[in-house]
């Protein structure tokens, strides 16, 4: 039987527009009611437990920064198969995570969820900081 729907906030809210979608799916945890069929979930920069997270799903919703050339702030839906990693990781790591890794090893596994859909946020910037700056912050108010 699958699972309901994740929605996931990816990111590192050190590094300033980083965070979107940790301070996204938290402020979204706070003003949608609790639901068995919705699971919203800060996941930050967890690594390899993604794949149990994510494993026999019906949906997945994944909201990150992404570096897509636009003007800060621009939001754009992708699918699974839309979306193209320029990640590259040094060595296997629990801490590193390529999220597209991670969703075929899921369809390796034979537990790959039904639809795996992507928000992008562009950032304005990804210098040391805890706050996100005025533009995505403004973005997502």
């Amino acid at each position: 039987m699958k699972k309901g729907v994740v929605v996931l906030g990816l990111g590192n809210v050190l590094l300033s527009d980083e965070g979107i979608g940790v301070h996204i799916v938290r402020r979204l945890a706070k003003t949608h009611p609790r639901s068995r069929k919705v699971k919203f979930i800060d996941f930050g920069t967890g690594g390899l437990a993604l794949l149990h997270l994510i494993a026999n799903r019906k949906k997945v919703v994944i909201i990150d920064c992404a570096n897509m050339g636009d003007t800060p702030g621009t939001i754009r839906r992708f699918a699974a198969d839309q979306v193209k990693s320029v990640k590259r990781l040094a060595n296997f790591s629990l801490h590193q995570l390529d999220i597209l890794r991670i969703i075929e090893m899921s369809k390796q596994l034979g537990e790959r969820p039904d639809a795996v859909i992507f928000f992008g946020i562009q950032p304005q910037s990804l210098n040391p900081g805890r706050k996100l700056t005025k533009t995505l912050s403004t973005r997502i108010n």
